[in-house]
């Protein structure tokens, strides 16, 4: 992404807004590693196209570390970097927040 002088939260906004960034982030977060398959499993309202476009924008945005695997049948895991990892403590202070205002 590129920086810009506006408010952190709009840098926020702009590098992980929309449906899809913020829940892909959170499964991966969960699971460490995750292949393509059991990520679009994890969330399966997203289809596979929209899930590949926003893999490769994290990735882009050095969120999310893609490895591939020269194997047969192809295997491509997922991870967070160290940037995406300092989300931790966001998004658990986000699933408390809904817990205790909305159950």
């Amino acid at each position: 992404m590129e920086k810009t002088n506006a408010c952190p939260v709009s840098s926020f906004t702009i590098m992980l807004g929309g449906k899809w960034k913020l829940p892909i982030i959170n499964t991966i977060r969960k699971t460490n590693k995750i292949r393509f398959g059991k990520l679009h499993a994890s969330i399966p309202v997203i289809s596979r196209k929209v899930l590949t476009d926003q893999l490769k924008e994290l990735a882009k945005d050095g969120l999310i570390i893609r490895t591939p695997y020269s194997e047969t049948p192809p295997r491509v895991e997922y991870s967070l970097t160290d940037a995406a990892k300092k989300l931790q403590p966001v998004l658990q202070s986000i699933d408390s927040w809904v817990r205790e205002s909305y159950t």
